[in-house]
Order: structure tokens, then sequence, then C-alpha cells
């Protein structure tokens, strides 16, 4: 029997200095991320090993080398190299989507957050 199941890791939140203007890279600011990862179920389920899925701890670890490292001018490409990171590293995933929420967009008005969704298949 094949199938896929999904993972998310939800509101996961970190400090970082992404931004287009230059006062975003200097003060940072908080973004929350969203990850969706649609996985082979093959045979982790039944034998319940972490071989052959996605250790969504280590995931996670991901996730937060890519958002606390290089900056990025826009979180579409931030989302992007999280999309590629997450498929580069974890065999079993097919499709996953990300989505960055910024709450301090430097947007002259009241908004709860900017946000993108970026997806990738392989």
């Amino acid at each position: 029997m094949t199938g896929r199941y999904k993972i998310r890791l939800k509101n996961c939140a970190f400090f970082a200095h992404h931004g287009f203007y230059p006062e975003e890279g200097v003060l940072g600011q908080r973004f929350f991320v969203d990850a969706e990862m649609d996985v082979d179920a093959g045979e982790s389920l039944d034998r319940e090993s972490l071989e052959n899925t996605v250790d969504y701890g280590a995931a996670f670890k991901e996730i937060e080398k890519v958002v606390t490292g290089t900056r990025r001018r826009l979180i579409e490409a931030l989302a992007l190299d999280i999309c590629r990171t997450l498929l580069d590293r974890f065999p079993p995933i097919r499709h996953v989507a990300i989505t960055v929420r910024k709450p301090s967009a430097p947007i002259q008005g009241v908004l709860d957050y900017a946000e993108v969704c970026v997806e990738l298949s392989r």
C-alpha cells in the first residue's frame, strides 16, 4: 500500500533581519513560519521509523538555519529558500508549502501581518 500524509509545523517564531529597507537589516524583527509537507508514506507508518519519514524536529532546525542565516530582501525569497532546503534535506517530501508572516511590515496602516506562501513539488 502506498500513500501520503502531511506534516505541519505552525507558527514557528524567529528573530531575523530580512527586509527590503536598510533599517530592517539593522533593527531586525520577528518572523513566523508555517510549513506543510506532503510526505510519501512508504513503510515509515507501519514500522514507526524515523529513517523513512521527516523528523519534524530536524525540519524545524533546517527552517531556523535558513531564517536566521543569510538576509533576504524579500520574504518571498526566504520562503523559496526554505522550500528548497526542506526538499533537498528530506527525500520523502513530495510537496512543500511555506508561509512566512512578517508582523512588523513597514506599512503605513493597521494590519496584523504581511504574509506570503510559496509551494514547490518534486
